[in-house]
């Protein structure tokens, strides 16, 4: 059975963890969801984004999540892939060194790696999408850029597949992002 790690944390968006976590395992593809500072067992809260015609998404409250692994606990060696979900917990998450760090090798090593919407935030500070083309929620668009990658705006339920990388701007590219992702894993 493969197994893929995840990264998420609290305010999540919970379409951006629930959808992925079930298909995943729907396909008998074991999934081991992880946050800093927190253990299996402990549970995040997610939030739900909303396109109603604002200049931004709309936030509200999503379910409460159980985390099935601990991060201090995590071999990236043991995972055949990497899934990045979004919403606001990148822009903390990716302040833990061993997010970074996991980030890293699994770009490193070529090895499948999803990040939708704010997820790619964890990417851009693991400093790892130099020369890649990738999309993201718009308003990180300038950070791919900075970080030296090429930022190709595509609909919301699209996705961009480069090399081992895919991803999508939200949670309506589930579909297509996880399709893209099964193709690397060899599902």
């Amino acid at each position: 059975m493969k197994k893929v790690l995840m990264f998420a944390g609290d305010f999540t968006e919970d379409y951006e963890l629930m959808v992925p976590y079930q298909a995943l395992e729907m396909v008998d593809i074991h999934v081991d969801v992880v946050c800093p500072g927190k253990v299996a067992g402990d549970k995040i809260k997610t939030a739900i984004h909303d396109f109603e015609g604002d200049q931004t998404y709309t936030e509200k409250p999503g379910h409460l999540f159980m985390l099935n692994a601990t991060l201090a606990d995590v071999k990236a060696e043991d995972y055949d892939g990497l899934y990045i979900t979004g919403g606001r917990a990148p822009e903390y998450i990716r302040l833990d060194p061993k997010v970074i760090e996991i980030t890293k090798w699994f770009m490193e090593n070529n090895k499948p790696v999803a990040a939708i919407c704010h997820g790619i935030q964890v990417l851009t500070a693991a400093n790892v999408v130099k020369g890649k083309q990738l999309t993201a929620y718009p308003a990180v668009g300038p950070d791919v850029t900075v970080a030296g990658g090429t930022y190709v705006e595509v609909n919301a339920d699209e996705s961009v597949l480069c090399g081992n990388l895919t991803t999508s701007p939200a949670w309506p590219g589930n579909t297509a992002i996880l399709k893209d992702f099964l193709k690397l894993l060899g599902k």
